[in-house]
């Protein structure tokens, strides 16, 4: 564990299912160094709810990872061109389930020093959807 006044460059991968929108979701994050060694790994059991509120879900589950793990530097990569989107600013949050989630997800962003937001194709995400799949069969 380093201290907290490394300069720690972070990957935060994420990425949220749902079994029918809504239906049974999960949440999954990977957090690599930036020579790409996982830091971490979590995944959750959401309950019912919709794809992007696990997508969301997935983000704050891994921002609290990346803070834990004391990163002061972190590039969030995610396959949910909305919720990039929205917390670029492009996209306005129009959503009520969502709202509450983009305010906590832009409060963990602030922790950090820097941050930079990457929307990825679906398969370059495999290991947070592997994570995600693997909170919902935890049920």
């Amino acid at each position: 564990m380093s201290s907290p006044d490394d300069d720690r460059y972070s990957i935060l991968w994420t990425d949220g299912a749902a079994r029918g929108n809504p239906g049974p979701a999960g949440a999954g994050a990977r957090l690599e160094d930036g020579q790409g060694q996982v830091l971490g790994e979590r995944s959750a059991y959401l309950g019912e709810t919709t794809n992007n509120v696990a997508e969301y879900r997935a983000l704050l589950v891994g921002l609290e990872m990346a803070l834990e793990e004391k990163v002061s530097r972190i590039e969030v990569r995610a396959d949910s061109e909305l919720m990039i989107r929205q917390l670029k600013g492009v996209y306005k949050v129009r959503n009520a389930n969502l709202k509450p989630l983009f305010l906590e997800a832009r409060k963990l962003l602030g922790q950090f020093a820097m941050t930079r937001l990457v929307h990825v194709r679906r398969e370059n995400n495999q290991e947070a959807d592997r994570l995600a799949n693997e909170g919902i069969d935890a049920r």
